[in-house]
């Protein structure tokens, strides 16, 4: 398949998305830059997941004062009032919050409190749970009661600071994360990661890259997938909190310069191209190798998995003979052998519709033809 050379920076390489919430708008972003998108959700958000522990967690606030409340996030705060007006507890619970100090975690949590009627106390500019903590931890908490609204998973860390600091915490968890609804697509994303056929993943929060790691664990691939991660694949994720499940493993991150899903895309549409972009100039002619097409001498080519295995090889060193043995090394799945490899340069030949950039030399293997310049943007 060709085409004219791309205007949409993104085309010819593969994103995984994991979100589950504005999953559809993340990859419609992203396509409309020209990546082809891998949708497989991690996990899910179940709003109210359990609803009467809820119940049972709004009657316990409301059995005080409330003097500080921690909205974490915008959905979160919106669905405790939606659910509490449901009990006939709205009009209680409004009236405590009229009386807190309300803290918002980041611009969706004091959008939330705003369209409420409420106005935030203040909010950290890091978006991070962690300064919340740290400035609360600055005054004295002695009887001073806080109501913490979890964001799908629990905070026993943050609980224990709080109460540690004399603090009367309760939390309230509007929902909770589930493992994800459709596993063969996780499977599928992880297959298609540990094939070299996926250029980069974005997550949007940290239960999502968990989730993501939790199926490959489950699959005795987890080490696979963070080699992965550690090698070509690029791992960008929305904020701090997510990015540091995967700094923890010692996994680079992109991170955009605010938490939005547009900066995301943004950092994601800059970089895939710059990182996961070969340049080579062969026998007179431009070849550009991208995640899964090339574009030669303008002309954007699709390559199945295979070839492009064979390709990216040869264009390891333009010139060296590769052995057939060698090649197959790198075939995906379970192709191997010499006459996979032969199968695989014959079909890489004719969709490069020019002679002798990938020469035969018998009874030896394969090279790519000689550079006629030095490579650039070599990742």
């Amino acid at each position: 398949m060709t085409g004219a050379a791309p205007a949409l920076p993104l085309r010819g390489f593969t994103v995984g998305v994991t979100a589950h919430r504005r999953r559809e708008e993340l990859a419609l972003m992203l396509e409309r830059r020209g990546a082809r998108v891998m949708k497989a959700s991690t996990m899910q958000l179940d709003l109210l997941a359990g609803e009467e522990v809820l119940r049972r967690e709004t009657l316990d606030c409301l059995g005080g004062p409330i003097d500080v409340m921690v909205a974490t996030t915008g959905i979160g705060f919106r669905g405790w009032l939606e659910a509490a007006d449901g009990w006939g507890y709205g009009d209680d619970l409004r009236a405590r919050l009229t009386g807190a100090e309300l803290v918002a975690r980041g611009p969706k949590a004091r959008g939330a409190i705003r369209t409420a009627g409420f106005v935030e106390a203040w909010s950290p500019a890091s978006e991070s749970v962690g300064e919340v903590v740290a400035r609360l931890l600055d005054r004295d908490l002695t009887g001073v009661r806080i109501v913490l609204q979890l964001h799908g998973e629990p905070l026993p860390e943050v609980v224990s600071a709080l109460a540690g600091a004399g603090a009367e915490v309760r939390t309230v968890g509007v929902y909770r994360w589930s493992g994800p609804g459709d596993l063969a697509s996780v499977e599928r994303l992880i297959a298609a990661t540990l094939a070299g056929q996926v250029d980069s993943i974005v997550f949007t929060s940290a239960p999502a890259a968990g989730g993501l790691f939790t199926v490959a664990r489950l699959s005795g691939l987890e080490d696979q997938l963070m080699a992965a991660m550690r090698g070509d694949v690029l791992v960008a994720c929305v904020g701090t909190i997510c990015a540091a499940t995967f700094r923890e493993r010692g996994i680079d991150v992109l991170l955009p310069e605010r938490a939005r899903l547009g900066s995301l895309v943004r950092v994601v549409t800059e970089e895939v191209p710059h990182r996961r972009t070969r340049h080579l100039a062969l026998a007179g002619h431009t070849l550009e190798i991208r995640g899964e097409a090339v574009v030669l001498d303008g002309e954007v080519i699709f390559v199945p998995a295979a070839p492009m295995a064979i390709l990216r090889v040869l264009a390891t060193e333009p010139g060296v003979v590769f052995s057939r043995r060698r090649l197959a090394a790198h075939l995906p799945g379970k192709e191997s052998g010499a006459h996979a490899v032969e199968m695989a340069v014959t079909r890489l030949r004719s969709l490069l519709p020019v002679p002798g950039l990938v020469e035969t030399v018998v009874k030896r293997g394969y090279r790519l033809a000689s550079p006629t310049t030095f490579p650039v943007g070599v990742r």
